[in-house]
């Protein structure tokens, strides 16, 4: 922005400075930086996913939720540790298994129940 100055007030001695306009100042003094764009994200479908080498994988036999998708199906007694001392056993029909859960279809209601995987310490399999 250029100085303003009053017709009453003495203008201000430069010496031999040549006067700039703003235009000239503002192509003159501005860096040239090169235009960059963000990378376009690959799009990935369900079916190019893959599991990396060395990641767990719980469908694994090798691992809780792995074995018990195995048997669903079979009617299993499943004892929980709840709190530190409360131990409670559920019977019914294995029917579906998640990553942090198994449901049972309780063979006296014929009910689903949801039950807390991390909570369970034994499991009986029937045939």
């Amino acid at each position: 922005m250029a100085p303003y100055y009053y017709p009453s007030s003495p203008a201000p001695c430069y010496g031999s400075m040549s006067m700039i306009s703003e235009s000239d100042f503002d192509k003159e003094m501005r860096p040239i930086l090169p235009m960059t764009y963000p990378a376009p994200k690959p799009q990935m479908t369900p079916s190019d996913f893959e599991i990396a080498p060395g990641s767990p994988a719980i469908l694994d036999a090798q691992y809780t939720q792995g074995f018990l998708k195995t048997q669903i199906g079979k009617r299993v007694k499943i004892t929980f540790l709840i709190g530190t001392n409360l131990i409670q056993d559920r019977v019914g029909i294995l029917t579906d298994v998640g990553i942090s859960f198994v449901i049972i279809k309780e063979t006296e209601t014929n009910t689903p129940l949801l039950c807390d995987i991390y909570a369970i310490k034994f499991v009986a399999f029937y045939s």
